[in-house]
């Protein structure tokens, strides 16, 4: 079955987008931090001929598709083993609705349609989803499939179980926090990244990979690597090294409130290497954070002294919780979780 109609519009939390450019650009009134974006990822785009099972010539041979866009992340994943292996570390349930997202021709689709109740395939390119079509027309798992057409940052995603994708890597980052973010919870995710971006997503404290996107990912969720994919798996060879990497949300998550937190952790990892004194000693900062705290003030009847300085009440929580001369890069999640519950028992809050 295909849903023709685009995506209807997002429609849950704002923080997905905002959390989409954690690893590309952080911008907080004025404040920048340099790009680290993921790159290119290769796609599971190796086709079949005519029935399920039966792994015929490629797709620029067998049909009127004419070339990959690997600009946009599609490449042919040619090693049947790594299909495989995915889905055994999948540890899917014949009940189970699996959401795949960049399906290509249809190597995970296949093996999975033959082990769950369900797949509902997302994809962009309507090149693919006739090369999808064709790959399960005419046999029994047809009917298991339901593919739907667009961009699937721009949608409500579907109830589903488990995750399985291959998807391109550019979408790494947004896709991730809109999973988590995803209500009600789905028991697992299996997913292919930029090896960087997968490492990235597992690093611990003190690590030169621990960043923004790790400690919010590992909030939110238990992370696992799995296992390495060489980039001589796919053809055309993409030029980053693969991983896959194991997703579990946390259920029931964190009592935090999402923004709150993200605000504070998108200050001290501007600059992780700088001590937290150093960090909050930003114009940008401080002029945020006292908008927030005359906001927060007026919301509760409480009077501003005249010469209130952010600046000092900022550096007093910081040497009261004991994290003045900390640095980003070596505190891990409950030293967060102390010290935005420092800064919010004195009025000041991040969103």
């Amino acid at each position: 079955m295909i849903c023709r109609d685009p995506f209807r519009p997002q429609t849950f939390c704002d923080t997905v987008m905002h959390l989409a450019i954690a690893e590309n650009c952080i911008s907080l009134a004025g404040l920048q931090q340099p790009a680290q974006g993921p790159a290119h990822h290769g796609k599971d785009t190796r086709a079949a001929s005519g029935s399920i099972g039966q792994l015929g010539a490629e797709p620029e041979a067998s049909s009127g598709l004419r070339g990959f866009n690997t600009g946009a992340g599609q490449h042919i994943l040619k090693n049947p083993l790594v299909v495989n292996s995915i889905i055994e570390k999948a540890a899917l349930r014949r009940t189970d609705v699996v959401l795949e997202v960049g399906p290509g021709t249809g190597n995970l689709t296949v093996k999975m349609l033959e082990k769950v109740k369900k797949v509902i395939a997302c994809e962009i390119d309507p090149r693919l989803v006739g090369e999808l079509q064709k790959r399960v027309q005419g046999t029994c798992l047809a009917n298991k499939l339901e593919i739907k057409v667009g961009d699937v940052l721009k949608s409500d995603l579907p109830f589903f179980d488990a995750c399985v994708a291959n998807l391109p890597y550019q979408i790494s980052s947004p896709f991730v926090f809109k999973l988590l973010l995803h209500r009600p919870f789905f028991r697992c995710a299996i997913l292919m990244f930029q090896r960087e971006f997968a490492l990235r997503l597992v690093a611990k404290p003190g690590t030169k990979l621990y960043c923004r996107l790790s400690i919010n990912t590992q909030l939110l969720a238990r992370v696992d690597h799995l296992m390495k994919v060489g980039k001589n798996n796919f053809r055309p060879p993409p030029k980053v090294e693969s991983s896959v990497v194991r997703i579990e949300p946390k259920n029931p998550p964190p009592p935090i409130n999402f923004q709150e937190w993200d605000g504070l952790v998108r200050i001290a990892f501007v600059r992780k290497n700088k001590t937290l004194s150093a960090a909050f000693k930003s114009s940008a900062v401080e002029q945020l954070l006292d908008h927030n705290y005359r906001i927060h003030c007026s919301l509760h009847n409480t009077e501003i002294p005249e010469n209130f300085k952010i600046s000092e009440k900022i550096q007093t929580v910081l040497k009261n919780t004991g994290y003045s001369e900390k640095r980003a890069r070596s505190m891990d999640i409950d030293d967060f979780i102390r010290l935005l519950h420092g800064f919010n028992s004195e009025g000041i809050h991040f969103s």
